[in-house]
């Protein structure tokens, strides 16, 4: 649907820039720009890029001044993804380090609002008297209410960000896909899946996380797995030759329910070590 537009981005380097700058100026259209840089990051490198990701960090940085942080945070992560999976063809491995540079910018407090989570408490006892019990509740047993709040903003903050950063990552590959190899992203993505020593690296993060008191890692770790159960659904109902409806009633159950995100990622997990794909594709 979007084609044209990466066909005009991709006549030169120019262009590129100059779609990356403006879309990333718009409101809500920071992810254009952070797809236009993946983009070109994906087929060029990086070096090659830099015009390209340092146009779209302009008016980026422009807006994170204004207290967005998003637009900025998102391209960053969208190009280190970018330039991991360029170099390794691993989607795993992309994702956990994206997974894990994310997690760093919530330990570092980058998505914190200005002046910290104290003003948020203070709206949200006033607003509600049940928020200002608990929240005294907490106070008294001990627990730093404030510091709590500003990881729970970080975290979903962080969370979203990872989010668009990986969306936007695959918008790129299938723009390159259907660019330069038709047809590729759509296989690229059904054979997604967690290598075991991927996955065992994501445990590991978790428990570090634990261990060390980084909430963080713990935070995003299970993304990656997440991405992997969907691409198993994807795959699994490409091998099966299902109806497209399929698909909608996936996303739908996933985006409303809980129990749908954790049979996903049970999904996944076990789906690293018995490739259920694959015994499909034999099977037929």
């Amino acid at each position: 649907m979007m084609l044209p537009v990466a066909r005009l981005m991709m006549r030169g380097t120019p262009q590129a820039a100059v779609g990356a700058a403006v879309s990333t100026l718009v409101p809500w259209l920071f992810w254009l720009g952070a797809a236009i840089a993946a983009l070109v990051t994906l087929r060029r490198g990086l070096a090659p890029a830099l015009p390209v990701i340092i146009a779209a960090a302009l008016p980026a940085g422009w807006w994170w001044t204004q207290g967005d942080v998003i637009p900025l945070s998102s391209l960053l992560l969208v190009v280190l993804m970018a330039v991991v999976l360029r170099a390794r063809l691993r989607w795993g491995e992309a994702l956990i380090i994206g997974a894990l540079a994310g997690a760093v910018m919530i330990q570092l407090g980058i998505f914190l609002p200005p002046g910290g989570a104290g003003p948020l408490l203070e709206q949200l006892r006033q607003g509600s008297p049940e928020v200002a019990a608990m929240l005294k509740e907490f106070s008294r047993q001990g627990m730093d209410t404030e510091r709590l709040a500003g990881l729970m903003v970080s975290g979903v903050t962080g969370l979203v960000v990872l989010l668009a950063g990986v969306a936007c990552l695959a918008l790129a590959r299938s723009w390159q896909a259907g660019l330069y190899n038709p047809g590729g992203f759509r296989e690229e993505f059904h054979a997604l899946r967690l290598a075991p020593r991927e996955l065992a690296l994501l445990v590991l993060l978790g428990v570090v996380g634990v261990l060390f008191g980084l909430p963080a890692l713990g935070m995003l770790a299970w993304i990656p797995l997440l991405v992997a159960g969907i691409a198993l659904v994807h795959g699994v109902i490409g091998v099966k030759g299902m109806n497209g409806l399929w698909l909608v009633a996936f996303y739908v159950l996933l985006i409303t329910t809980w129990p749908m995100i954790l049979i996903v990622l049970l999904a996944a997990l076990i789906d690293s070590f018995a490739d259920f794909r694959a015994r499909l594709g034999r099977s037929d």
